[in-house]
C-alpha cells in the first residue's frame, strides 16, 4: 500500500476520502464518536496540505439513513465543515466546486444508491468523476467488495490513509503473538469465526471462545443449551476445534428465560441449563479463570462480547473489560460491543490498540488481507 504522505501534489486537488462513519445514532444523534475521532488524523493532514476533501461512507444496512447526524457531529470538530444531500452527480460536483483549499466536503451515504453494496461499475466511476485522488481511510470496510471499496481504487490513484495504516501494522502484530498469549473471541455465527478460530489456535496459546459462539461448542459436546442461539454449524467442524487442547469454553453462565432480563437471570454451571432457558452471559468463575490467565499473557487479542449485550446481559463483558485494562499484557481489541463496553467505561486509554473494524478485524486475522487493501496495491 501507498500512504498518503507518498501524494506528491495535493494543493487544490480533490481528493476522495474513504471514512469510517458508520456509527451509533439515536434519536438523531452521534451516540458514539469513536471512529470518528480516529478519522480526523488524515482528514488533518490533507487539510495542512490545502487538498479539497470530499468524505464519502456509509450508515446503517438499510440503505436508507442519513448522514446527516454523523455530519452535526463532525461539526464540531473540522471547522466549516460542508454537507451535500446526494453522493454523486451535478449537485455533488457543484458542491465540491465551491470548495476552497483545504475545505471539508461530506457526501450523503453511499448506500442509498444501491451500485455501492452491488459495486456496480457505474456508480464507481461516477465516485471516481468526483476526484483526482482516492484515499482509503476506513478499515472497517476494507472487507466488503464495494464499489467504494474495490471500485474507485481500480479508476484512481489510491493511497492508505492513516488509520488504515496503522490498523494493518497493528493487527500484524496480533497475527504474531508474544507468548504467552490469550485469544478471546465472542459474539455470535459461528461461519464468520471459524477461519479466525482455526487460525489463532495455530499461533496462540490459548484461544478463549465465549458469547453465543460458545454455545455451538456446548451443543456439539453434549452439554445442554436449553433455549439459547446456535448457529446450525457443522459438528464435524466444530468436533475437530474441540480437539486442540489449546481451547477454551465457559465454566459457568447466567441463564434466564428467553426474552428475560439481567434481573430475572440465575448463575449456573455449564451442565444445568433447563430447556425454557437461554445463556445470555458468563458466569464469575469463567471471568476468574481468564483474569488468572491474564496474569502471564504477553498478548491479548479480544474481539465480541461474552453476554447477549445488546439485550442488557453486559456484566460479564465489562468485567473482561475491567480485566484486561489492568493487565500488563500489550492488548489489541475490536468489534461493535467490545469498544462500545470499553467506550461506555472510559478504559480507551487502558488498551494498547482499539480497531475501528469488527468483521474486517476478523477477517484479517484470518486472512492476512483484505480486498480494500489488495485494491490498494
Amino acid at each position: 500500500m501507498r500512504s498518503v504522505k507518498k501524494i506528491k501534489v495535493l494543493e487544490n486537488i480533490p481528493v476522495l476520502v474513504r471514512t469510517a462513519l458508520n456509527v451509533p445514532v439515536a434519536n438523531g444523534e452521534v451516540t458514539g464518536a469513536f471512529r470518528l475521532r480516529r478519522a480526523l488524523p488524515t482528514i488533518e493532514y490533507l487539510r495542512k496540505k490545502h487538498a479539497r476533501v470530499i468524505l464519502i461512507g456509509h450508515i446503517g444496512e438499510k440503505g436508507t439513513e442519513t448522514l446527516e447526524p454523523v455530519y452535526e457531529a463532525m461539526r464540531e470538530m473540522i471547522p466549516g465543515l460542508a454537507f451535500c444531500p446526494v453522493s454523486t452527480g451535478a449537485r455533488a460536483r457543484e458542491a465540491i466546486r465551491q470548495l476552497a483549499p483545504g475545505g471539508v466536503l461530506m457526501l450523503e451515504n453511499l448506500r442509498r444508491d444501491k451500485g455501492e453494496v452491488g459495486n456496480d461499475p457505474k456508480f464507481a466511476r461516477e465516485l471516481a468523476e468526483l476526484a483526482d485522488i482516492f484515499v482509503q481511510d476506513s478499515f472497517d470496510v476494507c472487507h466488503r467488495s464495494h464499489a467504494s471499496v474495490v471500485g474507485v481504487p481500480s479508476l484512481l490513484p489510491s493511497y492508505a490513509g492513516f488509520l488504515v495504516e496503522e490498523e494493518v501494522k497493528q493487527l500484524s502484530k496480533a497475527l504474531k503473538p508474544k507468548n504467552p498469549s490469550l485469544a478471546i473471541i465472542g459474539g455470535a455465527k459461528f461461519s464468520t469465526k471459524e477461519p479466525v478460530l482455526k487460525r489463532l489456535l495455530a499461533s496462540y496459546s490459548r484461544v478463549y471462545v465465549g458469547g453465543a459462539l460458545a454455545n455451538d461448542f456446548m451443543q456439539v459436546s453434549g452439554k445442554p443449551v436449553g433455549s439459547s442461539l446456535v448457529s446450525g454449524a457443522d459438528p464435524k467442524e466444530l468436533k475437530m476445534l474441540l480437539g486442540d487442547r489449546k481451547l477454551a469454553l465457559p465454566l459457568d453462565y447466567v441463564v434466564a428465560p428467553l426474552g428475560g432480563m439481567r434481573d430475572a437471570g440465575r448463575l449456573t454451571r455449564t451442565n444445568d441449563v433447563r430447556p425454557n432457558e437461554a445463556i445470555l452471559d458468563n458466569g464469575p468463575d469463567t471471568l476468574a479463570m481468564l483474569a488468572e490467565r491474564m496474569k502471564k499473557a504477553k498478548t491479548v487479542l479480544w474481539n465480541g462480547p461474552l453476554g447477549n449485550y445488546e439485550n442488557g446481559f453486559t456484566e460479564g463483558t465489562e468485567a473482561l473489560a475491567r480485566i484486561i485494562a489492568t493487565s500488563k499484557a500489550h492488548s489489541i481489541v475490536g468489534g461493535g460491543d467490545t469498544v462500545a463496553a470499553i467506550g461506555k467505561l472510559k478504559l480507551d486509554a487502558k488498551f494498547s490498540f482499539i480497531s475501528t473494524g469488527g468483521g474486517a478485524m476478523l477477517d484479517f486475522l484470518a486472512k492476512g488481507t483484505l480486498p480494500g487493501l489488495d485494491a490498494l496495491d
